[in-house]
């Protein structure tokens, strides 16, 4: 009913990136960063020293430092605890009551704490769109290029992705800076992605597209 125990594994790499069919490359005019549910809560069932949890934070903090640096929009989602079950709809078939208000379940990890000029989004769905003001404050800043991290790929990362490809937005799934369930999980919503909406890349070759 609620998360599972996530056991270690490894990242993918660049070279076991899925083709994407779509042509679409990273440019920094156009894009904005979403850091996608890094809340200790969701964070809790994974290893917190180990892979894939601690590369991908590492990976989520070169990606926020140099997206600040460059003026480049940062987004968070966030759920809130004791959401209602009106809110909280039929995830709470799936998933339990979910989190509560409580400092260490609803807290951003701090390693990848939002800033004074980042965005915070209140989660309501496992898409980032969903319930939000994300697409407004996108256009309104002319970014129509959007890179996804954080948890989980398969789920509200992907729901995120194609969403994003549904508001002519291009999605850039970011391969080594999301966390999964497993690495089997990971592996086919990079592979879904790749087929249906979004472009998966490196942090690698984000950062250097960014830089």
């Amino acid at each position: 009913m609620g998360l599972p125990t996530i056991p270690a594994y490894a990242l993918p790499t660049g070279d076991e990136l899925p083709e994407p069919r779509a042509p679409w490359q990273p440019q920094p005019e156009r894009m904005a960063l979403l850091v996608h549910d890094m809340q200790r809560y969701f964070l809790a069932a994974y290893a917190v020293d180990s892979t894939p949890l601690s590369p991908a934070i590492a990976n989520m903090a070169r990606l926020i430092a140099q997206c600040r640096a460059k003026g480049i929009p940062v987004f968070y989602t966030a759920q809130q605890g004791n959401q209602d079950r009106r809110d909280r709809g039929l995830q709470a078939d799936l998933w339990g009551p979910g989190m509560q208000a409580i400092d260490e379940h609803e807290a951003i990890v701090d390693a990848l704490a939002p800033g004074p000029d980042d965005h915070v989004l209140v989660k309501h769905r496992y898409s980032a769109f969903q319930r939000s003001n994300l697409e407004t404050l996108l256009r309104v800043r002319q970014r129509d290029q959007l890179a996804i991290t954080g948890v989980y790929a398969h789920i509200g990362c992907a729901a995120t992705a194609v969403e994003a490809f549904q508001r002519d937005i291009e999605p850039f799934f970011v391969a080594d800076a999301l966390a999964d369930f497993s690495r089997a999980d990971h592996e086919r919503a990079l592979h879904w992605v790749a087929r249906t909406c979004g472009v998966p890349l490196t942090t690698e070759r984000l950062l250097e597209v960014l830089s």
